[in-house]
């Protein structure tokens, strides 16, 4: 980032971690480094092939979006200033946090062990935090994690990790999948509605650019 006084602050994407019952946050997770590409994969939900005629212009709910990015980690800096933890344990910490998303705690697994051999037969299954994806202001969108992979590329001698690159799949949860009371509901509507603004301010085509005087 340049230290020019006029040179706009470079935002990071990342990730929100919240409470879904209190809308508390328990972790906030920016990426070090921006992805140089996003890839996003919209499925409209459209009625079936083959149905009634009159239903075919008709969709049953919001298009499934999902995500797909590749993040890189770095302790290159940390290590030239000699910071503790990346001296110690390279950037374990940073890939233990990501993967903390998508495992239940130890303790969970401890308790839902303890009511297994009480012989209790039905035990819920553990409930993550609302993880929100943020892109800028305009992209705070609910999702949920739905592959996930880490390449280690470089170690330090006591073989730490000190570079990697985590691939992330996301999908978007929309109010079919959370409802219109969830947290995560409220929040995909405001997304949705924010598309609808920025829709409305994208220039409108003419005929004549598709060499047609009129349909």
């Amino acid at each position: 980032m340049s230290s020019f006084p006029g040179s706009p602050r470079l935002l990071k994407g990342g990730i929100v971690l919240i409470d879904p019952a209190t809308s508390a946050v328990q972790r906030i997770i920016s990426l070090q480094y921006n992805p140089d590409s996003v890839s996003r994969t919209l499925q409209p939900q459209a009625m079936k092939e083959g149905g009634d005629r009159a239903e075919a212009l008709r969709l049953t709910g919001p298009a499934v979006e999902t995500i797909k990015l590749e993040a890189e980690l770095d302790a290159t800096d940390q290590l030239e200033v000699a910071e503790g933890t990346a001296v110690e344990v390279g950037l374990y910490p940073q890939l233990a946090m990501l993967e903390a998303m998508v495992n239940p705690t130890s303790a969970h697994l401890q308790s839902t062990n303890r009511l297994a051999q009480a012989g209790v037969l039905e035990i819920a299954p553990a409930e993550t935090a609302l993880m929100l994806f943020v892109w800028s202001k305009q992209r705070i969108v609910p999702v949920r994690i739905t592959d996930f992979s880490i390449t280690e590329e470089a170690f330090d001698p006591t073989l730490n990790p000190i570079r990697a690159k985590v691939s992330l799949g996301l999908r978007v949860l929309n109010v079919n999948d959370l409802g219109f009371q969830h947290r995560g509901g409220s929040l995909f509507m405001s997304y949705l509605q924010n598309k609808e603004q920025l829709a409305l301010r994208a220039r409108n085509g003419a005929f004549s650019a598709l060499g047609i005087t009129g349909i």
